[in-house]
């Protein structure tokens, strides 16, 4: 079986905060920065029990974000197409470009003006590139990457964040619209690649996704499917994982999809995360696929 996210690069907690409320997640608790630090530990300590090889780097020292290296890139064979992310994450755009540079990736960047999240908001499937856009990603942005990595775009978008009458919401930091899946990490997940005789796997949160989108993933038959309570896509970042396509490190508070992937053959392992959570970010955030 041909193995996903072998090897993976995460920085640090160092620096993490929850001072510039960039989507709904944030709240106005403090952030207990010795815990989040633990928390990010158990989820290295954990991805290397999967097997998974970790490059570890420094995070930026002014970016409160800097923990969630997903959205630096992405990665495909020695080329990255580097993130453009919200202001007040600038900081890793230079930083994830040096150091990506350092491990031999020709880096590209998007055309001029045009938002991307990185692996944040592009989920590789085999030769499937499961895309959101609408919040953290402008769709010609994506359409770029794919293009320029070789992929097949699937085109989606989530629903947004909408106020008492309904009217969706702008972020008051960014400036830029915002949802409870303002990434499509948060609402979709690659539990398995395809192989020559069998279709790739994904968890997905229906209910997560525009009448449009949500469409468009029902019919579509190049993977199998496993349906994400929107409890567990919301309140358990259950969609927030990394898997190898044997072992799945997940939330420790989704029983319904992790059971679900037990059910499949599938290895579950559950770090205890909630001070990262307080930043819109969980396992995957932490991690950019590099192989």
């Amino acid at each position: 079986m041909s193995l996903i996210n072998t090897t993976v690069l995460m920085s640090d907690a160092q620096h993490f905060s929850a001072d510039q409320a960039i989507n709904p997640y944030y709240d106005d608790t403090v952030v207990d920065l010795s815990r989040a630090i633990t928390e990010h530990i158990a989820i290295a300590k954990a991805l290397t029990t999967a097997g998974i090889t970790i490059t570890h780097v420094a995070s930026p020292v002014d970016s409160q974000d800097g923990v969630y290296t997903a959205n630096w890139a992405l990665v495909r064979g020695d080329t990255a197409i580097l993130a453009r992310l919200p202001d007040v994450r600038k900081a890793e755009e230079d930083h994830a470009q040096k150091i990506l540079e350092s491990m031999g990736k020709t880096v590209i960047h998007v055309p001029a003006g045009l938002k991307f999240s990185g692996q944040g908001d592009a989920l590789a499937c085999g030769n499937y590139l499961f895309c959101g856009q609408g919040y953290r990603s402008d769709e010609p942005a994506q359409a770029f990457a794919a293009e320029q990595l070789g992929y097949d775009r699937i085109q989606l978008q989530t629903i947004p964040e909408v106020d008492h009458n309904g009217v969706p919401k702008i972020n008051a930091v960014s400036g830029w619209a915002d949802s409870f899946f303002y990434d499509i990490d948060l609402a979709l997940s690659i539990i398995k690649p395809p192989e020559a005789d069998k279709k790739g796997l994904i968890a997905y949160c229906p209910d997560a996704f525009t009448a449009e989108s949500k469409a468009l993933l029902a019919a579509f038959d190049g993977v199998d499917k496993i349906e994400v309570s929107i409890a567990e896509a919301t309140k358990a970042f259950a969609c927030n994982l990394v898997s190898t396509g044997e072992t799945v490190i997940m939330s420790a508070h989704a029983p319904l999809l992790s059971a679900a992937l037990i059910k499949r053959g599938l290895t579950v392992l559950t770090p205890e995360v909630s001070e990262l959570a307080k930043g819109g970010g969980y396992i995957r955030c932490t991690t950019l696929t590099i192989a």
